[in-house]
This record gives structure tokens, sequence and C-alpha cells, in this order.
């Protein structure tokens, strides 16, 4: 078994209004529950927004997100699979809740 990062990353801007969201966060909820029964589930945690981020490059500390983008990690999802396959199959899952779909980088941990 190999734990694999599931990070999503969802736009810039305000989130989508309750009607919208709490639907999408149900379903999330669903699959991480499906995640746990299956025994993939290791942890998932959502994070604020990149502007509450503070970066720290070559000693020189600033606010606000990284990079300039229209795009940021929201959150994310720690899965232990047997392989990458699996871990794809758990991230399509993911990306098709997330409405409209969202990026979801399949990473496998060190």
């Amino acid at each position: 078994m190999r734990q694999y990062l599931l990070s999503v990353y969802q736009p810039d801007g305000d989130p989508p209004p309750p009607e919208v969201l709490d639907p999408i966060m149900a379903d999330l909820g669903r699959l991480n529950e499906e995640m746990r029964a299956a025994g993939v589930w290791v942890f998932a945690l959502g994070l604020h927004p990149a502007s509450t981020a503070t970066v720290l490059r070559d000693q020189v500390m600033t606010d606000g997100p990284f990079a300039e983008g229209k795009e940021h990690l929201g959150g994310f999802t720690v899965i232990n699979v047997p392989d990458l396959d699996a871990a794809l199959e758990w991230g399509r899952r993911m990306s098709a809740i997330l409405r409209p779909p969202l990026a979801i980088e399949v990473r496998p941990a060190v």
C-alpha cells in the first residue's frame, strides 16, 4: 500500500452560495465515508483562502498566495491504496463531485 495526496485546486474568489456549496459538501462527505469504509482514507483537510497565506522565500516574508494565479490549493485528502490506478479512480470520483469539475492533482507521497 502507498499513500497518495489528492489535492483540490479551486478558482480564486468567493465560494459558491450555500444552495450550490451545501450539496457538494454533502456529496464529498459521502465520498469520504466510502473511502473510510474501503479502508483507504487517511485524512482530509480544507484550507482557508489563499489570501490568508504567508510565504517564506529566501528569508523574505510576504503575505498572500505564493504565485499569481486563477486557482489555489483549497484542500486535500490523503489516501492509502495499492497503486496509482486506484488513487486515480478516487481522484476521478472526487473531481466529479466538485462541480463544476475541479482539478484534482494525484501525487504519491514519499
